[in-house]
Formats: structure tokens, sequence, C-alpha cells
């Protein structure tokens, strides 16, 4: 599941630019949040607790595992602004103005294309297919709801004639079987519903327009390679 943290509406050109809209997925932090406790937890034992390198295998581990758990889990974000998407993915922080921007695909995953062809995956607004069943059987519940409820009333309403029979599909409106709202659909679905509308809303504006910047985590990949190569030293010493 993924869900947006803020939403601010859109600024007047006076006012000072708006909050951007960020996404995260619910699921992944709470899974990083659990296996880092895990890894905090059996590695501080191995270190307080072991002998000989065990302690120096278990530091470098450490240094290697939680760097790699923490990109992939914690760190990713979108970010939707009034004039650009910015995206925080494991490895890399992509800054997209809108002008830059051809569209927004979903399929077996959410991904974002620029004017050049370039393809930018939205790490924290993943794709599930099950969640997408689930609301393509909810919107058939529903449907078959409404028709039942609209023959019900139809029925009603020839008892007591045509007149009748009007005033009764119209009373079906704001019943549980009612179909009011659109089709249902899964949630990171009407999270790229949203982006979609902001990028058709903004793509023309003058204050969207720009380049396509592009920022390696080296916070993420520094410690990561040293872990790796420290874990690498240990093995072959020992």
């Amino acid at each position: 599941m993924t869900s947006p943290e803020s939403q601010s509406p859109a600024p007047q050109p006076s006012e000072p630019e708006s909050k951007d809209r960020v996404y995260r997925s619910v699921p992944a932090i709470a899974g990083g949040v659990l296996l880092l406790a895990i890894t905090a937890w059996l590695g501080l034992d191995a270190v307080f607790s072991g002998d000989g390198r065990t302690p120096w295998l278990a530091l470098a581990l450490m240094l290697l595992i939680v760097p790699l758990v923490t990109a992939f889990t914690l760190r990713p974000a979108v970010y939707a602004g009034y004039d650009r998407l910015r995206i925080r993915n494991p490895f890399r922080v992509i800054a997209l103005p809108w002008g830059q921007v051809a569209m927004l695909k979903s399929t077996y995953s959410n991904e974002v294309i620029t004017e050049s062809g370039t393809k930018y995956q939205l790490w924290a607004v993943p794709v599930s297919l099950r969640a997408r069943k689930k609301a393509a059987r909810r919107e058939m519940r529903e449907t078959a709801d409404a028709r039942r409820a609209m023959g019900r009333d139809d029925g009603r309403g020839s008892a007591r004639g045509m007149g009748a029979g009007v005033g009764a599909g119209a009373g079906t409106r704001g019943r549980p079987g009612h179909v009011s709202d659109g089709p249902v659909r899964a949630e990171t679905d009407r999270i790229m519903d949203e982006l979609r509308g902001l990028h058709e809303a903004r793509h023309a504006a003058p204050t969207a327009q720009g380049e396509v910047s592009v920022r390696w985590a080296y916070e993420v990949m520094g410690p990561a390679g040293a872990g790796a190569l420290l874990t690498l030293i240990l093995l072959l010493v020992g």
C-alpha cells in the first residue's frame, strides 16, 4: 500500500510554491524497519558475544546490509511538486520538470518516461497485481449490486406507474449498491492517476520547464561498498 503523506492546493502565481505531495510504500517501510531490527539484534549480539574475528566480520556485514536495506525500503519516495516530479530511488535521485515528462506508464511496474525516451521506475509506487484483482472484483460486485437495486426499483415503479418508476430510479443514488464515484481502482493506480492529472495540468507551464537532473546516492553506495570490501578482505584473510 502506498499513501500520500501531504497534499496542498495549487498556489496562485503570487503565492509561494506549494509543498510537494509525498508518496511512499507503507509495506516497504514496515518491512525495512523489521529487517533493520533483526540485523541490529543479530549483529550486536555477534559483536559483543563473538570471539576471534567474528565481531569484525559482524561489523563489516552490518556496514554492508544496513545501507542496502535502507536504500530499498526506507529511502524510496516520490515528490510531486507544482513544477517538477522528484523521484528518490535506492541509488539515484531524479528531478524531472513536468515539461520534460512525456508520459507516466503503469504495467507491471510504474514508470515515468521523459521526452527523450528515458525511463525511470517509481520504486515508491510499486504495482500490486493482487490489489488490482481485488479492485476489479469489488467493481464487479458493486456493479452487480447496483443493477439488482435498479431492477427492484423498476419493478416497484412499474406497479405504481410510469411516473413513479422514474422517481424510483433516481432514488438509488447514495445507496450502498449505487456506483457514483467512478470505477474502483487499486491505491497505486489512483496515485498514478493523480500524477497524470498533475502532469497534464502543468506540462506546458513556463515554470515547469528545464533540464532533467540525476544524482547518484553516494551516501548509500559508499558505506555499502566499504562494507562489501571489508567483508571480502576478512573472508580472504580468515
